[in-house]
């Protein structure tokens, strides 16, 4: 089934979480300009509300909807009005995160560590249960789920073990989507994302704690760079996939990182 071919009046719809700022909003964006309707998810609604405004075609085709992806009962809320405003969803991009202060792995106190797993994991397994759901469902059935896994999916920085352990995990539940759910013209990607400019990567540019106990400043690049890709990854039909790709800043310490 060719997943870039939508019905007789249908507009494919895209779902973004954290899409008030950063990479969600400027995916966001990218998505709605290429002709998605697309639904705003985040916990500040008036974030999501700026992300709306600045959309083209005067914000048509965009719902907004307050939600905090750690809390399944919004989540199920969310899901419940995308289905009665669209109808379906073609592509959800499970953007939500978050992480700890960069402190000993001794010092972290177990609500710094739950807060991270249940955005960054828990958060984005139940939102990928839910699309699941919708996408076997539906018809034409089948879609998109696009995982944002970040370059600590691979390597870690020095004390980010919540963060570094539920982007590893993100890596098995990509691939497990994948797996699972490839029979109901499901596919699902991964994009890992390093040192695009957002609220997240601020301190980066003041100066970041290296392996060696150096500060270095890295470098940056504009979200727009993601978001093209995000783009690009939900153009395919459903018969392609984008297993994982890499966009990162080109002068940034990963490669040798660690």
């Amino acid at each position: 089934m060719d997943g870039s071919s939508a019905p007789a009046g249908h507009s494919k719809v895209a779902m973004i979480t954290g899409a008030g700022s950063g990479v969600g909003r400027a995916a966001a964006l990218a998505l709605h300009a290429a002709g998605h309707s697309v639904v705003l998810a985040g916990r500040r609604m008036a974030k999501l509300e700026e992300t709306a405004a600045m959309a083209e075609r005067g914000g048509a085709g965009i719902l907004a909807v307050a939600t905090d992806v750690s809390q399944p009962d919004e989540v199920k809320e969310l899901f419940a009005k995308t289905r009665n405003e669209f109808g379906r969803l073609d592509v959800l991009f499970n953007n939500a995160g978050g992480t700890a202060p960069g402190i000993a792995i001794e010092d972290l106190t177990y609500a710094q560590w739950t807060d991270v797993v249940n955005v960054n994991l828990t958060g984005a397994f139940v939102c990928a249960q839910e699309a699941i759901r919708l996408m076997k469902a539906q018809s034409p059935r089948g879609g998109r789920i696009i995982n944002n896994g970040s370059l600590s999916a691979h390597v870690p920085r020095p004390h980010s073990a919540p963060y570094t352990a539920t982007k590893h995990a993100i890596t098995g539940l990509t691939k497990c989507i994948s797996l699972d759910c490839r029979d109901y013209d499901i596919a699902c990607g991964q994009i890992d994302i390093g040192n695009a400019v957002s609220e997240m990567s601020e301190r980066l540019a003041l100066g970041a704690l290296q392996a060696n106990g150096d500060l270095v400043r890295e470098p940056r690049i504009d979200a727009k760079h993601v978001a093209d890709a995000v783009v690009y990854m939900a153009s395919l039909p459903l018969d392609a996939n984008v297993q994982f790709i890499t966009v990162m800043a080109t002068k940034m310490p990963f490669i040798g990182r660690g």
